[in-house]
């Protein structure tokens, strides 16, 4: 009986330190991100009059205007939205997002230089910086801008996407940006918002995008051999069935690297040159592929 409740104990002991370590791991990357947010608006964008979409680019504006202090802006103008996330969202999340608001608060204080002078290499290398620092944090379940959670409660209720919304309130943003600080300049912040939401979508997803491959074959085991022989990966074989002809037919699925689906498809046409698959992008993948024994 003690020996039992001896394991029970270590195993919630060990979930204990699985957790913590969890949660340390997450707000390292998030206090991360928002340096590297922080320097992309402190050493580009705003020596240069360049400002970010929603909540960011509104304090910018604000601040430039009023010379109040930044960082305090981005924390005061982003607590309502937090609000309204702890009705939907739950309180780790709204934790989370109010720690990397406070964070970028604190780092635009303390940095105070800027990279460079053009506004073009400010426009892309401050997009690209910005879009990585706000992708880590993004990635770690957190947020630095209010303006998605009301785009996500306001599209539930109007029926529009989050994208759309979110494209609306940008268009002030900007047309206000335009009058402030002239059209060069906020043509050249809709630049920076559109690299920065690029290189979002490459550190959420990752650059080595794998491919997902389905072959529909009357060869379905010697490809499936051929495959896991030759490129020491595993098939699964799924069952279809003809719409026009009502045969039954087995279908390949199985997940490559972009290296390995040239290999594929020539495994594929010395097998059946009359097969037909097609190729999708998987722009997530996780836990063990299984090889061959």
């Amino acid at each position: 009986m003690f020996s039992s409740k001896k394991k029970r104990l270590e195993k919630k002991v060990l979930t204990f330190s699985q957790r913590l370590k969890k949660y340390i791991t997450k707000y390292i990357f998030v206090t991360f991100g928002a340096f590297i947010a922080a320097f992309a608006i402190e050493g580009f964008l705003i020596p240069n009059e360049i400002i970010d979409g929603g909540i960011v680019g509104i304090s910018m504006m604000v601040s430039s205007i009023t010379k109040f202090n930044l960082g305090v802006l981005l924390v005061l103008f982003n607590l309502p939205f937090l609000f309204l996330a702890l009705q939907k969202m739950g309180k780790s999340f709204v934790i989370t997002i109010l720690y990397g608001v406070t964070m970028l608060g604190i780092f635009v204080n303390l940095i105070n230089f800027h990279v460079t002078e053009s506004d073009l290499l400010a426009t892309v290398f401050g997009g690209i910086t910005l879009g990585t620092g706000v992708g880590l944090i993004l990635r770690n379940d957190g947020a630095l801008d209010g303006t998605e959670i009301l785009a996500i409660r306001l599209a539930k209720k109007f029926g529009f996407s989050v994208g759309e919304i979110i494209m609306f309130f940008n268009f002030f943003i900007y047309t206000a940006a335009g009058f402030l600080y002239g059209w060069d300049s906020s043509m050249y912040s809709i630049l920076t918002y559109f690299i920065a939401f690029r290189v979002i979508d490459i550190v959420m997803e990752g650059l080595n995008n794998s491919k997902s491959i389905y072959i529909i074959t009357n060869f379905a085991k010697e490809i499936g051999d051929a495959i896991m022989k030759e490129l020491d990966i595993s098939v699964t074989y799924m069952k279809g069935k003809g719409g026009y002809s009502g045969k039954e037919q087995t279908i390949i699925y199985c997940v490559v690297s972009r290296l390995e689906i040239t290999k594929i498809k020539n495994l594929i046409r010395e097998n059946d040159s009359s097969a037909f698959y097609f190729v999708q992008d998987v722009h997530e993948v996780d836990g063990v592929r299984v090889k061959k024994k």
